[in-house]
């Protein structure tokens, strides 16, 4: 018997030969022999399996700002780790050898040896990140719970797309959290990418009192990057806290997308639009330089230029300038 299937499935319940899955909204009844939709929740004999727990598909030492993370942390290094398969199925996915497939070659982690490996690293944090950790509720929350009792952070990168009791479970083992609002169309995420927008609403305000907290949008030329939209997508972030970072990336044709990549001047023109109602947006997938500055002063705090960080004028959370304590969270 492998270590995978010693684990204790969470959040399923039984229904003659089904198993049904309470973990996300999808809410699939599983055939005895199959998977849900994320394609590694499994009904082994009428009991939930988990067949991949602490099968990781990737292991990486990554700058904070890559998940990205601008305001917890900037300049540390976090352990990020990933596994197979998702709840969504974006046509845009820029991961989707491993979030679209569990056929791939992957390394068996302990959680205990996922902890000592980021220490070693010299880590600060440890991030469940490229494919959609959610669907590994039960190894990220016995991580997390490792990582903590060694005092690590946890960092969550998520498409936001669970049930709210999971979520609440979850976010609170977390210190930090990205999620992806791909966009403010409910007919976007039930046809694009086979989701709830209201379900990653509720998620995004558990998230916003749970744990430091940003958000990413995607900008798909033609597809979620109007005015209104984004508009939209920033009066709810700020809706959930004036200081909460905005990402706007920029989009690349991969997977099944073909459209043309988005350009920088719609990039600035998106950014435009959301600094109406929030303080910090940042540009994604640009080679564009991001500041933090300081909004009493003016001073920059945090200087980015693709991973190099210069956070000279930060120290201990306050602006070197003028003392003002910022909402970056620095320890």
């Amino acid at each position: 018997m492998s270590p995978a299937q010693n684990r204790t499935p969470r959040y399923w319940k039984s229904s003659q030969d089904r198993v049904i899955c309470t973990l996300c909204p999808h809410g699939c009844r599983i055939a005895p022999g199959t998977r849900g939709v994320c394609g590694v929740r499994q009904n082994t004999d009428g009991r939930m399996t988990l067949p991949f727990y602490g099968h990781l598909s990737a292991v990486n030492i990554d700058p904070i700002e890559k998940k990205p993370l601008y305001h917890f942390l900037p300049g540390s290094r976090a352990f990020s780790i990933g596994f197979l398969g998702c709840n969504f199925h974006c046509p845009f996915c820029q991961n989707y050898e491993i979030s679209q497939s569990t056929v791939r070659a992957t390394r068996f982690m302990e959680p205990e040896e996922a902890v000592r490996s980021a220490r070693a690293a010299g880590c600060a944090s440890i991030a469940y990140t490229y494919n959609e950790p959610g669907i590994h509720f039960e190894y990220v929350a016995d991580t997390a719970r490792a990582a903590r009792l060694a005092g690590m952070k946890n960092v969550l990168v998520s498409n936001g797309h669970l049930n709210a009791g999971p979520a609440t479970e979850l976010l609170d083992l977390m210190d930090a959290a990205n999620v992806d609002l791909k966009s403010w169309s409910a007919g976007f995420y039930r046809d694009e990418v086979g989701g709830s927008l209201d379900a990653v609403k509720t998620f995004l305000k558990l998230a916003a009192t749970a744990c430091h907290l940003e958000v990413t949008t995607l900008l798909i030329p033609g597809i979620n990057n109007s005015s209104q939209e984004i508009a939209n997508i920033a009066a709810f972030v700020a809706g959930l806290g004036a200081d909460i970072p905005l990402h706007l990336s920029a989009y690349y044709p991969t997977y099944k997308y073909t459209i043309p990549a988005t350009s920088p001047s719609a990039v600035r023109t998106a950014v435009g639009v959301a600094r109406k109602s929030l303080a910090y947006v940042y540009s994604g997938n640009t080679p564009e330089p991001n500041a933090t500055v300081c909004l009493t002063c003016g001073s920059t705090l945090v200087k980015r230029t693709g991973y190099t960080v210069d956070r000279s004028g930060l120290r201990g959370g306050k602006c070197v300038a003028c003392g003002t304590t910022t909402c970056i969270v620095d320890a």
